[in-house]
């Protein structure tokens, strides 16, 4: 019997246990619920008193990881670049003009950040980008030239690194520096600029401003982009933000691998516009393992100029007999072309079995081959295929800098103008003036604007030598062609044309005559 009143006993006790634990869960539920209908109502009093409700902080959410994990392995190979410069003072105080002499100042903005100094030194400032763990920097040529004193910054470090030259290339605006350090470099690492698609994603890397370890975004607005800088500037476009100071730092995909270098911008107001450009980093590998082997960067050529913006021109090349190519302009007297025979003229058609398009067709297989190798030409003359093979000859001595003068222009009565061209004869005395040697023809004194000469590329001072494949020797010769021609034919002309280096080139210009005249 006592047995089983102490099982009733602990029964009791398990029940009034359980009975308590279930009474405090209530209690806490409770003042759980009362809490947050408190909150809903003070809430809503609050928006019935004002009108507002109130904000709640949302719990952190992971946004684009693929900027944020770029900007993080690789902004630690990105630096900040300052020079100092000591400039002369021209005659009567104050700092001499920069850039004063760059044909390109109206285009591009040079990325320097140049705030007052004293009177003989300028400090200005850019990026780089590090390629190579013992302190090996690509940055843009323009960024430290005629520096005295470059100094490098690294993100997160507090020292500054002084920076030796190792080679420029002038052709590219590209430089590769050099610092010292005592322990191994953060390294970007560099893409193919080939696999490079318009609409990719990219990220700028850079000092803008000298704001340090600035990233911004952008897409690939266009590709292989010409005639906006140098004969060996082909540019990636972007719209990425890119101001003074970027210059220098790398255009990076979201693969994480440098595809380009920024140097420039297309701007009016010297700010972002939307349109920048970088330098591939195939560009950029190749001139960087030249410069770091031999301090310099050798091109080959073999001695031609060329009229590239001719090279789509139907009726000139209908004309000549080629199905595409290059018109040459002039061969350089010795030149490997000189040697086998090319001549003003001459239409190139396809280089080592490849066609030729455009100017970069031409050039780029020839300035990448090595001195002394040989390169396969074909060309067209007289409507005739021909080829020929080349030695490659290096193109800083075949083309060496030369004094560029102004070509003094006539004031002499001209004969009354036809398609927009105004012309008079060519007499031995005004080709010497002109410096066009012992030329005879018809030259141009004047081009009508908007007029069909000036449409197909006339410009003052040409000398028109042939119309149509029949030379030009007097004013009468001229009148006597021109007069032949009928509304809707095509014409050629061949004109000699002195160019800013002193040398007299030959080109073609043609096309079809407009019906109204």
């Amino acid at each position: 019997m006592g047995i089983e009143f102490r099982e009733l006993w602990n029964w009791v006790r398990r029940r009034k246990f359980f009975a308590s634990l279930l009474v405090a869960a209530t209690l806490c539920l409770g003042i759980i619920i009362g809490t947050l209908v408190s909150g809903r109502a003070m809430a809503t009093r609050a928006q019935a008193a004002n009108g507002a409700s109130l904000l709640a902080i949302p719990d952190p959410v992971s946004l684009s990881g693929a900027f944020s994990g770029i900007s993080k392995s690789l902004g630690p190979a990105v630096v900040n670049i300052s020079t100092t410069q000591v400039i002369e003072k021209p005659k009567g105080g104050g700092k001499a003009p920069r850039g004063q002499n760059d044909p390109f100042q109206d285009f591009f903005d040079r990325f320097f950040d140049s705030p007052d100094n004293a009177p003989d030194a300028e400090r200005s400032l850019g990026s780089g980008v590090i390629v190579d763990k013992k302190g090996f920097i690509l940055t843009n040529d323009h960024v430290i030239d005629q520096a005295t004193k470059i100094q490098v910054a690294l993100d997160g470090d507090s020292n500054h690194y002084s920076a030796r030259v190792i080679g420029t290339d002038k052709d590219t605006d590209l430089a590769v520096i050099k610092i010292e350090a005592d322990h191994d470099l953060p390294v970007a690492k560099l893409g193919n600029s080939d696999g490079v698609q318009v609409g990719d994603w990219v990220l700028a890397f850079g000092s803008p401003f000298g704001l340090n370890s600035t990233v911004t975004a952008g897409i690939v607005s266009a590709k292989d982009r010409s005639n906006v800088g140098h004969q060996f500037q082909r540019f990636i476009q972007t719209d990425a933000a890119i101001n003074p100071g970027n210059s220098g730092g790398p255009l990076v995909s979201l693969s994480g691998e440098v595809i380009g270098i920024n140097t420039a911008i297309y701007t009016g107001s010297r700010g972002f516009e939307g349109v920048g450009f970088a330098l591939p980093s195939n560009t950029a590998i190749t001139v960087y393992n030249q410069l770091v082997t031999a301090g310099k960067v050798v091109r080959g050529s073999i001695g031609v100029t060329f009229q590239e913006e001719n090279s789509n021109n139907p009726v000139l090349m209908r004309e000549l007999g080629a199905p595409y190519g290059i018109v040459l302009e002039a061969v350089e007297p010795g030149s490997p072309a000189d040697k086998v025979g090319l001549q003003a003229g001459d239409v190139i058609t396809n280089v080592n079995g490849q066609p030729v398009h455009t100017g970069a067709d031409l050039v780029n297989p020839i300035a990448q081959t090595p001195i002394g190798n040989s390169v396969q030409v074909r060309y067209v003359r007289n409507k005739q295929a021909k080829d020929v093979t080349l030695t490659v000859a290096d193109r800083s001595k075949i083309f060496p800098q030369s004094a560029q003068d102004d070509t003094e222009q006539p004031d002499q009565a001209e004969e009354p103008g036809q398609f927009g061209l105004h012309v008079e004869e060519l007499t031995p005395d005004l080709a010497h003036k002109l410096g066009v040697g012992k030329l005879v023809g018809a030259v141009v004194t004047e081009v009508e604007p908007a007029s069909f000469a000036e449409d197909i590329g006339f410009t003052r001072g040409d000398v028109i030598i042939e119309i149509n494949h029949v030379a030009i020797t007097s004013l009468a010769d001229y009148r006597a062609q021109m007069a032949k021609l009928q509304p809707g034919a095509d014409v050629l002309f061949r004109i000699a044309r002195r160019s800013d280096a002193d040398r007299v080139l030959t080109l073609y210009l043609a096309g079809s005559i407009p019906a109204a005249r």
